[in-house]
């Protein structure tokens, strides 16, 4: 049975207690801040008391805290003086180690007393005097190799760690009083060694642990060890559970105790370091409140918690006993994913809809645009189209939105293959720049090409040029939205224009922010959302931070330019999400006096199809070459597919292409460069 007087003896009247539990540079007698909380001014003391033969401590500024030592661990404890008394005096015993569980009273001065716990930035020297000590190695016996193994702990570990076995210690007490302790072989005894300094581990003995040397105030037993980046860190209760957890392969570290402070300027680092800290201490009453107590502390560092699934009693508290118990680093792995699975449950959530499920394809999206069965717009993706004023864009886009409107089996979409409209899905035109009468007038003309004389309903039309900006695109995804249930759908959307939904084109999160949001609504309306750019496009490539977002997200780009024949106008692809834009054929068309509007003249020769390709690729060898003399041909490879937003295959055929129309060559290193 503990008693309070038993524990007094042992611990010079409860100062020790003080001592061991108080962190702070203080002294008997002197004023100091309160370490508890933020205190602005020396107006803590601690005293010896007479008419109680016990010391306590008085706070001036805060009263709470008035008491004797017990009061003092069990506001640490969170324990209640009256009602839990006979557990303060449990827990100072065992933390402490004075061996009182069997009403036996040892010496006071063979418990592993901490003298002073300093503040992290505290520059004071120590009051106390490091004791002087001897020690004797010797080979570990193989029982004692068989404790450690029960634990996972290999030898190779032991020696990594700097852990020895011990065939005598000889140290001073705090009297100055030589001793000396030898290993038996039912108490042996284990040192781990620091620098000027060692911490001897008895596991069969009353007396666990003891110091000897000079232990450092931020003692921190397997930082040496650890890697210059990790993915998780763990911070354990003790020593022999960072050699347990280090032979299984993962990374830990642990301080004096489980009720040690932590300092945070170390978190700091080495949360720089590894990805997740844990904390894993014992799961008896002692180590969840620590554990939850540091979370709280260091959770501005991301410090989480892990609790293993273990009863908490002496045999079956910490993760050394859990790998005793014969789990493995499987098993112990599981939880941490269990634990990432708590800790990412909402995100998994949202992304549970997301995952590809092999077994189940999704459903093909259709193709509502497309040249030559080469698909260009379809469902849920953005097609862009530019070019110059005056190469016909308008009249493009016209005939896009007739084949929508198309109630014939054949209309002139100007070569180009549009889905039908048949379910009477919305079909939206938003246009920023034209005047009310010029976009009537384009209205006309695509009704008269589409071979209606009104407008059906689910056909509309809007001039946003009177708008401001920012309005224009909230009109934009409002009408959408009611349109979309309205018409059970929305078919295609054209927006001519759309550099002015934004301030400035080549205003990088302008752009990205405006493509993201129209990508994602082509998303969430299953549509094809077109965007006409009023840039001049440079060879394969448009310009502006707008033009190379919508490349970058684009299923694919269109270009319309004047043929060498000014009366002719040419559609060429600048970008396919499959395949190379330069395989596309280059579609014309031109203006019918007869017919009153624009109409398909056919697909460019072969020859010029190849002619425009090599036209195309010396150009774009001219600035790459421009930049740098020298490429490998992985290096070439790369730099084509970021100057003209293809992918590899298509890169790849781009550098045959020009080495066979001798537009680049090989040096004598197989570095490519440009041919004079």
């Amino acid at each position: 049975m503990l008693d309070k007087n038993k524990v007094l003896d042992c611990t010079h009247s409860g100062l020790d207690i003080f001592k061991y539990y108080l962190p702070g540079t203080w002294r008997v007698g002197r004023n100091f801040k309160n370490p508890f909380y933020n205190d602005t001014r020396a107006s803590c003391n601690i005293y010896f008391d007479r008419r109680s033969n016990m010391y306590r401590l008085k706070d001036f500024g805060n009263p709470d805290y008035d008491g004797d030592c017990f009061s003092i661990v069990g506001k640490i404890k969170n324990l209640d003086c009256t009602k839990d008394f006979t557990e303060i005096l449990k827990q100072i015993n065992e933390e402490m180690g004075l061996g009182l569980e069997n009403g036996n009273t040892f010496p006071r001065t063979k418990y592993p007393l901490k003298t002073e716990i300093r503040k992290e930035n505290s520059t004071k020297e120590p009051s106390h005097i490091p004791k002087h000590y001897s020690l004797f190695e010797r080979s570990f016996t193989l029982k004692e190799i068989d404790f450690w193994k029960q634990f996972g702990i290999t030898r190779e570990i032991l020696k990594l760690y700097k852990v020895v076995s011990l065939e005598e210690f000889t140290s001073e007490t705090k009297d100055s009083k030589p001793f000396t302790m030898q290993s038996s072989e039912r108490e042996p005894m284990f040192g781990y060694l620091g620098k000027k300094y060692v911490k001897i581990y008895r596991p069969f003995s009353q007396i666990r642990f003891l110091y000897g040397g000079n232990l450092p105030e931020s003692y921190c037993f397997g930082l040496e060890q650890l890697p210059a980046k990790g993915n998780t860190l763990f911070i354990t209760g003790g020593e022999k559970d960072v050699l347990s957890l280090a032979s299984k392969g993962f990374y830990a570290i642990c301080f004096n105790s489980e009720t040690s402070s932590i300092p945070e300027n170390l978190i700091k680092k080495l949360s720089y370091r590894f990805k997740h800290i844990l904390i894993l201490y014992d799961v008896d009453k002692t180590g969840l409140e620590a554990s939850l107590r540091h979370q709280k502390q260091l959770s501005g560092f991301g410090v989480n918690r892990l609790v293993l699934p273990l009863s908490g009693t002496k045999q079956e508290k910490d993760i050394s006993d859990f790998f005793r118990m014969g789990n493995t680093k499987n098993d112990f792995n599981q939880l941490f994913i269990e634990f990432l699975d708590q800790l990412y449950n909402e995100t998994m959530a949202i992304l549970k809809p997301c995952e590809i499920d092999f077994s189940q394809p999704p459903i093909a999206s259709q193709t509502l645009i497309s040249i030559n069965d080469v698909p260009l717009g379809t469902q849920g993706n953005l097609m862009g189209l530019t070019g110059g004023e005056g190469t016909g864009k308008s009249n493009y886009v016209g005939s896009l939105i007739a084949g929508t409107l198309s109630q014939d089996d054949y209309i002139d979409t100007l070569g180009t293959t549009i889905l039908p409209n048949n379910e009477g899905k919305a079909v939206l035109l938003y246009d920023t720049e034209q005047s009310e009468t010029q976009l009537y007038k384009n209205i006309s003309g695509i009704l008269k090409r589409s071979g209606r004389e009104n407008m059906p309903d689910y056909f509309k039309a809007y001039c946003l040029a009177g708008m401001s900006r920012k309005e224009r695109m909230q009109a934009i995804l409002q009408s959408m939205d009611k349109f979309h249930y309205q018409f059970l759908g929305i078919h295609m959307v054209v927006i001519d224009g759309i550099a002015d939904l934004i301030r400035c084109a080549n205003d990088e999160a302008e752009s990205v922010a405006l493509i993201d949001e129209l990508y994602r609504m082509a998303g969430i309306y299953k549509t094809c959302i077109v965007g006409v750019l009023h840039f001049t496009p440079n060879g394969l490539k448009l310009r502006g931070h707008l033009g190379s977002e919508l490349q970058r997200k684009a299923a694919a780009i269109l270009s319309i330019e004047k043929d060498d024949d000014p009366k002719i106008s040419v559609v060429k692809a600048l970008k396919v999400r499959d395949g190379s834009p330069l395989d596309v054929p280059l579609i014309q068309f031109s203006w019918n006096k007869e017919k009153g509007m624009h109409v398909f003249v056919g697909e460019k020769t072969k020859e010029e199809k190849e002619k425009r390709k090599e036209m195309e690729l010396a150009n774009i060898a001219r600035n790459v070459f421009s930049q740098q003399k020298r490429y490998t041909y992985a290096g070439l490879c790369e730099k084509l597919q970021s100057v003209m937003a293809v992918k590899d295959r298509t890169a790849k055929s781009y550098i045959k292409f020009m080495r066979e129309k001798g537009l680049i060559d090989k040096d004598a290193e197989n570095n490519y460069e440009l041919k004079k």
